[in-house]
């Protein structure tokens, strides 16, 4: 991967920033995806945040070095306080990140949030609370797309503030998107969690030291609810 290549992940991401937006890519690590998109013609301005040292020499070397430090903005911060107003950013992309850890970024940075924004997360995990958070932040899920790269499931999620919407426990569990569409990768994904959730089952009965009933309930009730999805 590289600022002409993008990943499989990053090349879906991409699909979703709007045409002509200004983007802030939080966590943007070496800048590829700001750069690859202004490259294209497909954004017109960008912001690359980042909140570690190398990462951010490395952004603000590959945006030099494609001679774009006119158009894109690359700043040392943490999360969201990246964004300046003066930015005008229309489009946020949050990747390759826990969902919880970018429900924090989301929840702390909220100040830098106009509400106009198009979120588009790409969590490593963790998506059900990162619904949640879009929920009750009064955010509408537009789109849900699962992908398959190097043998781990990925998730993106495109969201923008609308009226207030309310998924179920497991339309926040699956992605509500997600249920309707039913695409192979999803499946595919939940037939690989129902056999983790049976081996951990099978692991909890076979354990030396009891495992807590709560713990048990909680992944016996995950099986029964994939087993339910996949029928």
């Amino acid at each position: 991967m590289n600022q002409q290549t993008l990943s499989k992940r990053l090349e879906r991401v991409a699909a979703h920033v709007p045409a002509g937006a200004r983007l802030a890519d939080i966590g943007s690590d070496h800048g590829y995806l700001p750069v690859a998109l202004m490259r294209r013609g497909a954004i017109s301005a960008a912001v690359a945040g980042e909140v570690a040292l190398t990462p951010f020499h490395a952004a603000e070397r590959t945006v030099r070095e494609n001679d774009l430090t006119s158009l894109i903005t690359v700043r040392l911060a943490n999360g969201l306080a990246a964004i300046e107003a003066r930015d005008g950013i229309t489009a946020i992309s949050i990747c390759g990140m826990g969902g919880e850890t970018i429900r924090d970024i989301l929840d702390c940075g909220k100040a830098h949030l106009n509400g106009q924004e198009r979120l588009i997360l790409q969590p490593n995990g963790g998506e059900p609370p990162l619904r949640q958070w879009l929920m009750d932040n009064g955010y509408c899920i537009l789109a849900e797309e699962v992908l398959q790269e190097n043998r781990f499931d990925y998730e993106i999620i495109v969201a923008e503030r609308d009226k207030p919407v309310r998924y179920s426990a497991r339309e926040l569990y699956f992605g509500p998107l997600h249920m309707q569409a039913r695409s192979p990768a999803f499946l595919l994904k939940w037939q690989r969690r129902l056999r983790q959730k049976h081996k951990t089952l099978a692991d909890f009965a076979r354990a030396q030291q009891a495992v807590p009933e709560e713990k048990i309930q909680d992944v016996a009730r995950q099986a029964q609810w994939i087993t339910e999805l996949l029928a």
